[in-house]
Protein backbone atom coordinates (compact mmCIF):
# COMPACT_ATOMS: atom_id res chain seq x y z
CA UNK A 1 0.00 0.00 0.00
CA UNK A 2 1.02 3.35 -1.21
CA UNK A 3 2.17 5.22 2.32
CA UNK A 4 2.12 9.35 1.96
CA UNK A 5 4.84 11.77 3.06
CA UNK A 6 3.61 12.51 6.56
CA UNK A 7 5.19 16.06 6.73
CA UNK A 8 3.36 18.81 8.38
CA UNK A 9 3.97 22.01 8.52
CA UNK A 10 5.13 22.25 12.50
CA UNK A 11 7.99 19.65 10.86
CA UNK A 12 9.54 22.30 8.62
CA UNK A 13 10.18 24.74 11.63
CA UNK A 14 8.77 27.50 12.88
CA UNK A 15 10.23 29.79 10.24
CA UNK A 16 8.86 28.15 7.38
CA UNK A 17 5.63 26.87 8.90
CA UNK A 18 4.56 30.28 9.28
CA UNK A 19 4.58 30.77 5.50
CA UNK A 20 2.00 27.37 4.90
CA UNK A 21 -1.08 28.89 4.84
CA UNK A 22 -4.06 27.59 7.15
CA UNK A 23 -6.94 25.56 6.26
CA UNK A 24 -9.59 27.24 3.13
CA UNK A 25 -12.32 29.18 5.52
CA UNK A 26 -15.77 28.22 5.70
CA UNK A 27 -18.00 30.17 3.57
CA UNK A 28 -21.26 32.21 5.00
CA UNK A 29 -24.07 34.51 3.56
CA UNK A 30 -25.08 35.14 7.14
CA UNK A 31 -23.59 38.03 8.13
CA UNK A 32 -24.32 40.16 4.92
CA UNK A 33 -25.81 43.64 5.39
CA UNK A 34 -26.84 45.34 2.59
CA UNK A 35 -30.09 45.29 2.04
CA UNK A 36 -31.00 42.95 -1.15
CA UNK A 37 -32.62 45.98 -3.58
CA UNK A 38 -29.95 47.99 -3.37
CA UNK A 39 -27.21 44.54 -4.10
CA UNK A 40 -28.39 41.14 -5.19
CA UNK A 41 -25.60 39.81 -3.81
CA UNK A 42 -27.10 38.62 -0.18
CA UNK A 43 -27.70 35.19 -0.49
CA UNK A 44 -25.59 33.38 -2.76
CA UNK A 45 -21.53 32.38 -2.63
CA UNK A 46 -19.26 34.66 -5.64
CA UNK A 47 -17.20 31.84 -6.59
CA UNK A 48 -13.52 32.15 -6.84
CA UNK A 49 -13.67 30.90 -10.71
CA UNK A 50 -16.50 29.34 -12.96
CA UNK A 51 -16.96 28.22 -16.76
CA UNK A 52 -19.13 30.40 -19.08
CA UNK A 53 -20.66 28.11 -21.30
CA UNK A 54 -22.93 30.40 -23.99
CA UNK A 55 -21.56 29.49 -27.05
CA UNK A 56 -22.26 26.52 -28.93
CA UNK A 57 -21.13 23.56 -26.28
CA UNK A 58 -24.44 21.89 -26.34
CA UNK A 59 -25.19 22.11 -29.94
CA UNK A 60 -21.87 20.24 -30.65
CA UNK A 61 -22.45 18.02 -27.78
CA UNK A 62 -25.79 16.98 -28.97
CA UNK A 63 -24.17 16.32 -32.43
CA UNK A 64 -21.67 13.83 -30.61
CA UNK A 65 -24.42 12.10 -29.20
CA UNK A 66 -26.54 12.09 -32.15
CA UNK A 67 -23.90 10.76 -34.64
CA UNK A 68 -22.55 8.27 -31.94
CA UNK A 69 -19.06 9.73 -31.98
CA UNK A 70 -18.55 10.07 -28.25
CA UNK A 71 -15.29 8.33 -27.41
CA UNK A 72 -11.58 9.48 -28.72
CA UNK A 73 -12.31 9.91 -32.55
CA UNK A 74 -14.64 11.97 -34.47
CA UNK A 75 -14.26 15.52 -36.29
CA UNK A 76 -14.33 17.66 -32.74
CA UNK A 77 -10.78 15.96 -31.93
CA UNK A 78 -8.76 17.75 -35.10
CA UNK A 79 -10.93 20.48 -35.47
CA UNK A 80 -10.23 21.53 -31.82
CA UNK A 81 -6.62 21.24 -32.26
CA UNK A 82 -6.37 22.95 -35.25
CA UNK A 83 -8.49 26.03 -33.74
CA UNK A 84 -6.76 25.88 -30.38
CA UNK A 85 -3.34 26.22 -32.11
CA UNK A 86 -4.39 28.27 -34.26
CA UNK A 87 -5.26 31.08 -31.59
CA UNK A 88 -1.93 30.61 -30.15
CA UNK A 89 -0.30 31.12 -33.24
CA UNK A 90 1.24 27.75 -33.48
CA UNK A 91 1.26 25.10 -36.54
CA UNK A 92 -0.22 21.76 -34.29
CA UNK A 93 -2.32 20.86 -31.71
CA UNK A 94 -2.03 17.80 -29.91
CA UNK A 95 -5.22 17.11 -27.66
CA UNK A 96 -5.04 14.79 -24.49
CA UNK A 97 -6.97 13.79 -21.21
CA UNK A 98 -5.71 16.87 -19.32
CA UNK A 99 -2.79 19.76 -18.21
CA UNK A 100 -0.53 17.46 -16.16
CA UNK A 101 -0.42 14.72 -19.04
CA UNK A 102 0.50 17.33 -21.83
CA UNK A 103 3.08 18.49 -19.79
CA UNK A 104 3.87 14.73 -19.27
CA UNK A 105 3.77 13.64 -22.85
CA UNK A 106 5.89 16.40 -24.28
CA UNK A 107 8.72 15.16 -22.06
CA UNK A 108 8.48 11.78 -22.93
CA UNK A 109 8.91 12.52 -26.44
CA UNK A 110 12.34 13.72 -25.54
CA UNK A 111 12.92 10.07 -24.18
CA UNK A 112 14.20 11.35 -20.75
CA UNK A 113 16.13 8.95 -18.95
CA UNK A 114 17.31 9.47 -15.09
CA UNK A 115 20.30 11.24 -14.23
CA UNK A 116 18.52 13.85 -17.15
CA UNK A 117 17.37 17.55 -14.98
CA UNK A 118 14.90 19.62 -16.03
CA UNK A 119 14.71 23.09 -14.60
CA UNK A 120 11.45 24.16 -12.93
CA UNK A 121 10.10 27.06 -11.39
CA UNK A 122 9.51 26.33 -7.15
CA UNK A 123 6.55 28.48 -7.60
CA UNK A 124 4.18 26.24 -9.50
CA UNK A 125 0.89 24.12 -9.14
CA UNK A 126 2.75 20.97 -8.34
CA UNK A 127 1.72 18.91 -11.68
CA UNK A 128 4.43 20.56 -13.51
CA UNK A 129 7.22 18.70 -11.16
CA UNK A 130 5.42 16.02 -11.39
CA UNK A 131 5.48 15.24 -14.96
CA UNK A 132 8.83 15.96 -14.66
CA UNK A 133 9.46 13.21 -12.44
CA UNK A 134 7.18 10.91 -14.12
CA UNK A 135 9.74 10.80 -16.83
CA UNK A 136 12.27 9.38 -14.47
CA UNK A 137 14.64 12.82 -14.69
CA UNK A 138 15.69 15.14 -12.19
CA UNK A 139 13.45 18.45 -11.34
CA UNK A 140 15.76 21.29 -10.54
CA UNK A 141 13.72 24.20 -8.93
CA UNK A 142 14.55 28.24 -9.42
CA UNK A 143 12.88 31.00 -7.88
CA UNK A 144 10.77 33.49 -8.80
CA UNK A 145 11.12 37.05 -9.76
CA UNK A 146 9.30 39.47 -7.88
CA UNK A 147 8.61 41.50 -10.63
CA UNK A 148 6.67 39.42 -12.63
CA UNK A 149 5.74 36.37 -10.46
CA UNK A 150 7.41 34.42 -12.96
CA UNK A 151 10.52 31.85 -13.34
CA UNK A 152 13.87 34.17 -12.48
CA UNK A 153 15.12 34.27 -16.09
CA UNK A 154 18.60 35.87 -14.42
CA UNK A 155 18.80 32.60 -12.22
CA UNK A 156 18.74 30.46 -14.66
CA UNK A 157 22.20 30.28 -16.26
CA UNK A 158 23.39 29.15 -12.90
CA UNK A 159 21.13 26.19 -12.35
CA UNK A 160 22.40 24.70 -15.97
CA UNK A 161 24.82 21.59 -16.10
CA UNK A 162 25.83 18.76 -18.62
CA UNK A 163 23.24 17.03 -17.31
CA UNK A 164 19.98 19.49 -18.08
CA UNK A 165 17.85 18.75 -21.09
CA UNK A 166 14.93 20.89 -20.53
CA UNK A 167 13.56 23.89 -18.99
CA UNK A 168 10.07 24.50 -18.00
CA UNK A 169 9.02 28.28 -17.97
CA UNK A 170 5.62 29.03 -16.02
CA UNK A 171 3.39 31.67 -17.11
CA UNK A 172 2.43 31.94 -13.84
CA UNK A 173 -1.68 33.22 -13.07
CA UNK A 174 -1.59 34.61 -16.80
CA UNK A 175 1.67 36.49 -17.00
CA UNK A 176 4.08 35.66 -19.63
CA UNK A 177 7.65 34.76 -18.79
CA UNK A 178 10.73 37.07 -20.06
CA UNK A 179 10.93 34.28 -22.97
CA UNK A 180 13.88 36.05 -24.56
CA UNK A 181 16.90 35.36 -22.33
CA UNK A 182 15.18 31.87 -21.94
CA UNK A 183 15.42 30.76 -25.71
CA UNK A 184 18.85 32.74 -25.97
CA UNK A 185 20.02 30.21 -23.46
CA UNK A 186 18.32 27.24 -24.58
CA UNK A 187 19.94 27.52 -28.29
CA UNK A 188 23.07 28.36 -26.77
CA UNK A 189 23.07 25.09 -24.08
CA UNK A 190 20.85 22.88 -26.98
CA UNK A 191 18.30 22.37 -24.35
CA UNK A 192 14.09 22.13 -24.99
CA UNK A 193 11.89 24.68 -23.31
CA UNK A 194 8.61 23.63 -22.53
CA UNK A 195 6.04 26.66 -21.79
CA UNK A 196 3.73 25.64 -18.91
CA UNK A 197 0.73 27.90 -20.04
CA UNK A 198 -1.85 25.95 -18.02
CA UNK A 199 -3.09 29.66 -17.07
CA UNK A 200 -2.23 31.69 -19.98
CA UNK A 201 -4.94 30.66 -22.88
CA UNK A 202 -4.50 34.03 -24.99
CA UNK A 203 -1.38 35.55 -23.17
CA UNK A 204 1.05 37.96 -25.21
CA UNK A 205 5.03 38.26 -24.71
CA UNK A 206 6.11 40.74 -27.15
CA UNK A 207 3.12 40.84 -29.09
CA UNK A 208 3.27 36.97 -29.82
CA UNK A 209 1.19 34.49 -28.30
CA UNK A 210 2.01 32.06 -25.43
CA UNK A 211 2.22 28.52 -26.68
CA UNK A 212 4.36 29.71 -29.78
CA UNK A 213 7.15 30.89 -28.11
CA UNK A 214 9.27 27.73 -26.84
CA UNK A 215 9.72 23.98 -28.94
CA UNK A 216 6.50 23.33 -27.30
CA UNK A 217 3.59 24.69 -24.68
CA UNK A 218 1.20 22.58 -22.53
CA UNK A 219 -2.18 24.27 -21.53
CA UNK A 220 -5.24 22.72 -19.40
CA UNK A 221 -8.61 23.21 -20.01
CA UNK A 222 -9.86 22.44 -16.50
CA UNK A 223 -13.15 23.93 -15.54
CA UNK A 224 -11.27 26.83 -13.60
CA UNK A 225 -9.16 27.69 -17.25
CA UNK A 226 -10.49 30.67 -19.53
CA UNK A 227 -11.39 28.31 -21.97
CA UNK A 228 -12.40 24.46 -20.25
CA UNK A 229 -13.53 21.12 -21.54
CA UNK A 230 -14.26 20.01 -18.05
CA UNK A 231 -10.99 18.41 -17.83
CA UNK A 232 -8.37 18.61 -20.91
CA UNK A 233 -5.40 19.63 -21.87
CA UNK A 234 -3.62 20.13 -25.32
CA UNK A 235 0.32 20.42 -26.67
CA UNK A 236 0.55 23.14 -28.91
CA UNK A 237 4.12 23.10 -30.96
CA UNK A 238 5.48 24.21 -34.65
CA UNK A 239 7.57 20.77 -34.65
CA UNK A 240 5.96 18.71 -36.98
CA UNK A 241 7.89 15.22 -35.30
CA UNK A 242 7.51 16.30 -32.02
CA UNK A 243 3.40 16.54 -32.88
CA UNK A 244 3.61 13.17 -34.59
CA UNK A 245 5.17 11.27 -32.02
CA UNK A 246 2.91 13.30 -29.30
CA UNK A 247 -0.05 12.01 -31.23
CA UNK A 248 1.26 8.26 -31.40
CA UNK A 249 2.38 8.11 -28.09
CA UNK A 250 -1.10 9.61 -26.41
CA UNK A 251 -3.07 6.59 -27.45
CA UNK A 252 -0.78 3.50 -26.51
CA UNK A 253 1.66 3.98 -29.66
CA UNK A 254 -0.41 1.68 -32.08
CA UNK A 255 1.81 1.44 -34.74
CA UNK A 256 0.86 2.49 -38.56
CA UNK A 257 2.32 -0.73 -39.60
CA UNK A 258 -0.25 -2.57 -38.09
CA UNK A 259 -2.72 -2.78 -34.84
CA UNK A 260 -1.88 -4.33 -31.83
CA UNK A 261 1.71 -3.69 -32.77
CA UNK A 262 3.67 -0.94 -30.40
CA UNK A 263 7.60 0.53 -30.85
CA UNK A 264 6.97 2.40 -27.94
CA UNK A 265 5.75 2.79 -24.23
CA UNK A 266 2.66 4.86 -25.20
CA UNK A 267 0.01 6.18 -22.73
CA UNK A 268 -3.83 6.17 -22.84
CA UNK A 269 -3.80 9.90 -22.64
CA UNK A 270 -7.01 11.04 -25.36
CA UNK A 271 -9.73 13.49 -25.21
CA UNK A 272 -12.82 12.43 -26.38
CA UNK A 273 -15.14 13.88 -28.96
CA UNK A 274 -17.53 14.94 -26.35
CA UNK A 275 -14.63 17.29 -24.36
CA UNK A 276 -13.38 18.11 -27.83
CA UNK A 277 -16.99 19.52 -28.92
CA UNK A 278 -16.80 21.65 -25.80
CA UNK A 279 -13.35 22.89 -26.73
CA UNK A 280 -14.08 23.92 -30.14
CA UNK A 281 -17.31 26.14 -28.60
CA UNK A 282 -14.96 27.77 -25.92
CA UNK A 283 -11.95 28.37 -28.09
CA UNK A 284 -14.46 30.09 -30.61
CA UNK A 285 -15.53 32.67 -27.14
CA UNK A 286 -11.70 32.65 -26.29
CA UNK A 287 -10.84 36.26 -27.22
CA UNK A 288 -14.45 37.16 -25.38
CA UNK A 289 -13.55 35.79 -22.25
CA UNK A 290 -9.90 37.04 -22.30
CA UNK A 291 -11.35 40.73 -22.76
CA UNK A 292 -13.48 39.82 -20.08
CA UNK A 293 -10.75 38.67 -17.41
CA UNK A 294 -8.69 42.49 -18.93
CA UNK A 295 -11.41 44.79 -18.53
CA UNK A 296 -11.94 42.94 -14.52
CA UNK A 297 -8.55 43.01 -14.14
CA UNK A 298 -8.34 47.29 -14.77
CA UNK A 299 -11.30 47.65 -12.65
CA UNK A 300 -10.09 45.32 -9.52
CA UNK A 301 -7.04 46.94 -10.37
CA UNK A 302 -8.51 50.66 -10.12
CA UNK A 303 -10.66 50.39 -6.89
CA UNK A 304 -8.02 48.38 -4.60
CA UNK A 305 -5.06 50.27 -5.55
CA UNK A 306 -6.48 53.24 -3.42
CA UNK A 307 -6.52 50.49 -0.63
CA UNK A 308 -3.13 50.32 1.38
CA UNK A 309 -1.45 47.17 2.08
CA UNK A 310 -2.88 45.60 -1.36
CA UNK A 311 -0.14 44.69 -4.13
CA UNK A 312 -2.29 44.04 -7.29
CA UNK A 313 -1.19 41.51 -10.20
CA UNK A 314 1.83 43.26 -12.83
CA UNK A 315 1.69 43.30 -15.99
CA UNK A 316 5.18 44.28 -17.87
CA UNK A 317 5.39 46.57 -20.24
CA UNK A 318 6.08 43.97 -22.91
CA UNK A 319 3.07 41.58 -21.62
CA UNK A 320 -0.23 40.79 -22.07
CA UNK A 321 -1.46 39.27 -18.80
CA UNK A 322 -4.36 37.67 -19.35
CA UNK A 323 -5.76 37.23 -15.12
CA UNK A 324 -6.62 33.63 -15.15
CA UNK A 325 -6.80 34.49 -11.80
CA UNK A 326 -6.99 38.25 -10.29
CA UNK A 327 -4.33 37.90 -7.67
CA UNK A 328 -3.08 39.73 -4.80
CA UNK A 329 -0.37 40.23 -2.67
CA UNK A 330 -1.70 41.27 1.14
CA UNK A 331 1.42 43.42 3.14
CA UNK A 332 1.66 44.48 6.49
CA UNK A 333 0.51 48.05 6.11
CA UNK A 334 -2.96 45.97 5.68
CA UNK A 335 -3.14 45.45 9.36
CA UNK A 336 -4.34 42.14 8.42
CA UNK A 337 -2.53 38.87 7.51
CA UNK A 338 -3.70 37.26 4.21
CA UNK A 339 -5.87 34.26 6.31
CA UNK A 340 -7.74 36.91 8.21
CA UNK A 341 -8.51 38.59 5.20
CA UNK A 342 -9.50 34.97 3.64
CA UNK A 343 -11.82 34.67 6.44
CA UNK A 344 -13.68 38.12 6.54
CA UNK A 345 -14.46 37.86 2.95
CA UNK A 346 -15.86 34.15 3.25
CA UNK A 347 -18.01 35.41 6.07
CA UNK A 348 -19.69 37.82 3.32
CA UNK A 349 -19.82 34.71 0.58
CA UNK A 350 -16.33 35.57 -1.24
CA UNK A 351 -14.42 32.84 -2.04
CA UNK A 352 -10.82 32.80 -2.66
CA UNK A 353 -7.89 30.77 -3.11
CA UNK A 354 -4.52 30.82 -1.56
CA UNK A 355 -1.02 31.25 -4.07
CA UNK A 356 0.62 27.94 -4.43
CA UNK A 357 2.41 26.48 -1.48
CA UNK A 358 6.17 25.95 -3.24
CA UNK A 359 7.70 22.44 -4.54
CA UNK A 360 10.54 22.86 -1.67
CA UNK A 361 8.13 22.34 1.17
CA UNK A 362 5.49 20.23 -0.64
CA UNK A 363 5.70 17.15 1.80
CA UNK A 364 5.98 14.52 -1.29
CA UNK A 365 9.41 16.39 -2.28
CA UNK A 366 10.57 18.57 0.71
CA UNK A 367 13.18 15.70 1.80
CA UNK A 368 14.51 16.02 -1.85
CA UNK A 369 14.91 19.61 -1.46
CA UNK A 370 15.87 20.12 2.62
CA UNK A 371 17.66 22.93 2.99
CA UNK A 372 16.95 24.63 -0.29
CA UNK A 373 15.78 27.97 0.02
CA UNK A 374 13.39 30.64 -2.20
CA UNK A 375 13.05 33.83 -0.58
CA UNK A 376 10.70 34.85 -3.58
CA UNK A 377 8.21 32.09 -3.83
CA UNK A 378 7.95 31.96 0.55
CA UNK A 379 6.81 35.45 0.38
CA UNK A 380 4.41 35.05 -2.69
CA UNK A 381 2.87 31.62 -0.56
CA UNK A 382 2.79 33.10 2.58
CA UNK A 383 1.07 36.92 1.10
CA UNK A 384 -1.11 36.02 -1.91
CA UNK A 385 -4.44 35.04 -3.15
CA UNK A 386 -6.85 35.00 -5.93
CA UNK A 387 -10.15 37.46 -5.78
CA UNK A 388 -12.91 35.87 -7.39
CA UNK A 389 -11.60 35.79 -10.97
CA UNK A 390 -14.39 34.70 -13.66
CA UNK A 391 -15.40 35.50 -17.30
CA UNK A 392 -18.27 36.34 -16.50
CA UNK A 393 -18.10 38.34 -13.46
CA UNK A 394 -19.63 41.26 -13.31
CA UNK A 395 -18.79 44.82 -12.31
CA UNK A 396 -21.79 45.00 -9.68
CA UNK A 397 -19.70 41.74 -8.39
CA UNK A 398 -16.21 43.12 -8.18
CA UNK A 399 -17.61 46.53 -6.96
CA UNK A 400 -19.19 44.34 -3.71
CA UNK A 401 -15.99 42.41 -3.13
CA UNK A 402 -13.45 45.16 -2.86
CA UNK A 403 -16.40 47.21 -0.73
CA UNK A 404 -15.53 43.99 1.77
CA UNK A 405 -11.69 44.57 1.30
CA UNK A 406 -11.87 47.77 2.19
CA UNK A 407 -14.44 47.05 5.10
CA UNK A 408 -11.34 45.12 6.35
CA UNK A 409 -8.41 47.22 6.06
CA UNK A 410 -11.26 50.10 8.49
CA UNK A 411 -11.83 47.14 10.80
CA UNK A 412 -8.70 46.54 10.91
CA UNK A 413 -7.62 50.36 11.59
CA UNK A 414 -10.75 51.58 14.49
Amino acid sequence: MLKPANITPEDLGEELAAIIPGKDPELSVSIRRIPVSELDLSSRIIPVCEPTLGGNEKKYVLDCLETNWISSAGKYIPAFEEAFAAKCQARYGVACANGTVALHLALATLGLEPGDEVIVPTFTMIATINAVTYTGATPVLIDSEPETWNMDVNQLADKITPRTKAIIPMHTYGHPVDMDPVMELADKHGLFVLEDAAEAHGAEYKGRRVGSLGHAAGFSFYANKIITTGEGGMITTNDAALADLARNLRDHAFSTERHFWHKYVGFNYRMTNLQAAVGLAQTEQMDGFVENRRRNAALYTSLLKEIPGIVTPPEASWAKNVYWMYSILVQDEFGMTRDQLRAYLAKHGIETRTFFIPLHLQPIYYEKYKGQRYPVAEMLCQRGFYLPSASSLTEQQIRYIVGIVREAYEEAHR
